[in-house]
């Protein structure tokens, strides 16, 4: 007779091979490969045998599961999402946008072998800077150009090139800090250059700079306060006086433009920014600005300015650990190339289309997506209209808003804990296929529609909502 305790027992796990053998794994293995299955399935198989209390084994929640493990780990950790919060070059979601020119470009590097570094009249080696130059000079009026991998690199490079164990003037109210907490003092000091504060936070006047030089100043440079204003009693003093001072006393005059772009950025409505080539024609021998924030293309630092001093930055051993790769310099090219053509800039650049978007076109989509998100949703959620303000993101213009409209999304009336919606709405925005970000304010989580596109994006936008999931 079979005691009882032995026909109570959970019937245990198969062996690792039959279980192989079923369909369900074999398509798996078709799928992501044996030796991902096999290492999920030995895993899932431990956890089974050593459960507390024994439970009986389920083959199906057992296949599900390794079918669960292996698509997550399959999924891209960097992935598209739809950028609903109201700022155009969010850092934290990539920034600029790149034309289909530029996606184009850099597919073409990536997948064939270039002339990164190779001359093609002569048969020797080039410059890879050579690709991007001649553009940045004609744009810019500089004489000469390169380029490294992020502004901040400009930074410490020109610094490090020019100003090592040297001092560098700068107003004490362009003693910026950016995020991530990057701030102009510690790259000085990392650059082996020392700071020389000049004048006050609000006011710093051209005497200042002059009673400053010493025999022991390398550099005088100016730092666009791109990310903060300071509004009142304030002075600042003009770049062409600057220039003129360095000029006579026969220091470099640099001028950090952050966020630059290459257009007046006016004409299409927009608030007023610095570009290079006005900083050149002010006397700046040096400018360096991004290329990813309002110029609209990939992540880099570009300087631009007096053929010697470019020339002597170029040298520095450092600019080969900061140099751009193929796919940055392919998609930068194509970028610089779109400015050529200045009347057709903002339907072809991204950034500056979704910066220059009109209001009432913004408020039209919302209007037309409202019912559409609503019907998805259902009670889960109330769905209304709103005026909003977008910002143009990654410390360019601080202080400037531009007028949008957003999908504002709440409590159901009367719903229990309704002060946790807006958070728990959110998080489950973020779990959809391609996850959805926007801002919470006010109690409500507000999608400003400023950067979603007509079209497929929008229909996608809508489609996955059916798959939201919300606790209770």
């Amino acid at each position: 007779m079979t005691p009882p305790e032995a026909a109570s027992a959970p019937a245990r796990p198969p062996a690792l091979d039959r279980l192989l053998e079923g369909p369900a794994l074999k398509a798996l293995v078709e799928l992501h490969g044996r030796q991902p299955v096999l290492a999920v399935a030995r895993d899932e198989l431990a956890r089974w045998r050593q459960a507390e209390p024994p439970c009986d084994f389920d083959r199906l929640l057992f296949e599900a599961r390794c079918q669960a493990l292996l698509q997550a780990a399959a999924t891209p950790h960097l992935r598209p999402v739809f950028n609903l919060t109201g700022t155009v070059l969010h850092t934290n979601l990539g920034r600029a946008l790149a034309p289909p020119e530029a996606v184009q470009a850099v597919a073409e590097a990536m997948s064939r072998p270039t002339n990164l570094e190779y001359d093609l009249e002569d048969g020797q080696r080039g410059d890879r800077d050579d690709h991007i130059e001649g553009l940045l000079r004609e744009l810019t009026g500089g004489e000469a150009a390169t380029a490294v991998n992020n502004n901040a690199a400009a930074v410490l490079l020109m610094l490090g090139t020019l100003a090592a164990g040297k001092e560098v003037l700068v107003s004490r109210g362009e003693l910026i800090e950016i995020g991530g907490a990057f701030r102009i003092p510690d790259i000085m000091r990392r650059a082996g250059a020392r700071l020389v504060e000049v004048g006050t936070t609000n006011r710093t006047h051209l005497r200042d700079f002059a009673e400053a030089i010493t025999p022991r100043t390398a550099l005088v440079m100016k730092v666009h306060t791109s990310n903060y204003a300071i509004q009142g009693f304030t002075a600042a003093v003009p770049e062409a006086e600057l220039a003129a001072l360095c000029r006579e006393r026969g220091i470099p005059f640099a001028v950090d433009l952050g966020s630059g772009t290459l257009v007046d950025m006016t004409r299409w409505g927009l608030p007023a920014e610095p570009t290079p080539a006005q900083a050149i024609a002010q006397g700046a021998q040096l400018v360096s600005f991004s290329g990813d924030k309002l110029l609209g293309g990939p992540q880099a630092g570009l300087i631009v300015g007096d053929k010697a001093l470019v020339a002597r930055i170029k040298r520095n051993p450092l600019k080969r650990a900061l140099r751009l790769d193929k796919m940055t310099i392919a998609a930068l090219e194509a970028v610089l190339r779109l400015y050529r053509d200045p009347e057709r800039l903002a339907q072809r650049l991204p950034t500056l289309r979704l910066l220059s978007r009109p209001a009432e076109d913004i408020r039209a989509q919302a209007e037309r997506l409202a019912p559409q998100v609503a019907q998805a949703l259902g009670a889960r959620a109330t769905v209304q209209v709103l005026t909003c303000r977008s910002q143009i993101g990654s410390g360019s213009l601080p202080v400037e808003r531009l007028d949008s409209a957003c999908l504002a999304l709440g409590a159901p009336p009367g719903q229990r804990r309704a002060g946790r919606f807006p958070e728990q709405l959110a998080a489950a925005l973020r779990a959809l296929p391609m996850p959805v970000i926007g801002r919470i304010e006010d109690g409500l989580l507000r999608l400003d529609l400023r950067c979603l596109d007509a079209g497929s994006d929008e229909k996608r936008f809508v489609e996955q909502l059916a798959l939201l999931q919300l606790p209770g």
